[in-house]
């Protein structure tokens, strides 16, 4: 059995993901060129209802409000030091489907990065809600891809099939939060072991 490649999971939600895959894209495009990029998210409507027929079982823990308070500053603080202002979104009613789902579709057109670039900018730079079907339509056809198809991948039965894989490959590898980087057996978890799955690629070259 061939060995899987070197990987990260990122997550259209995650600050931490945004400034990781900022990292990755202007400061180590070499990795980033090397590794297989994955999503993560929290089941939406469409795919927490195919999941719930299955055995995949994910391990996510509701956030605390404690813990949500020190996101945001502890966000601020890392944005600040990357010369970076965050403009917060309001999340009133998150499915986070939409943008992950959309993503798949611009994966297919050999768009997914620049795809997850202009959703960050929308979401922590524009505050806008990437759960809203407009916002994604519009940043579908930003990119010159179709809108509606995008915008609405979570009704196509095709890309919601392969959400469900894609999160059924997440329970594999075991990831419980972003981002997430694995190589070989080792797991890197979180902003701050960036550096450290940086420096394990660029030794095995």
């Amino acid at each position: 059995m061939a060995a899987e490649p070197a990987r990260w999971y990122f997550s259209l939600r995650s600050p931490y993901s945004w400034l990781a895959y900022r990292e990755l894209t202007e400061n180590a495009p070499d990795v980033a060129e090397r590794i297989e990029w994955r999503p993560y998210w929290e089941p939406g409507g469409a795919t927490a209802r195919l999941l719930a027929g299955t055995d995949i079982r994910l391990p996510y823990v509701p956030m605390s409000k404690e813990k949500h308070l020190y996101i945001l500053q502890d966000v601020k603080r890392l944005a600040a030091e990357r010369g970076l202002t965050v403009a917060w979104p309001v999340d009133t009613a998150p499915d986070w489907d939409v943008a992950h789902l959309g993503w798949l579709v611009a994966d297919d057109a050999g768009r997914g990065r620049e795809y997850i670039g202009h959703v960050y900018r929308a979401r922590f730079e524009r505050a806008l809600d990437i759960s809203d079907r407009a916002v994604i339509a519009e940043i579908g056809a930003e990119m010159g891809l179709d809108p509606d198809v995008v915008g609405n991948a979570a009704d196509d039965p095709a890309i919601l099939a392969r959400g469900v894989e894609a999160l059924r490959a997440l329970g594999r590898d075991g990831v419980f939060g972003v981002p997430f980087f694995i190589h070989g057996p080792d797991r890197y978890w979180g902003l701050d072991r960036l550096a450290g799955f940086q420096a394990d690629i660029r030794a095995a070259v």
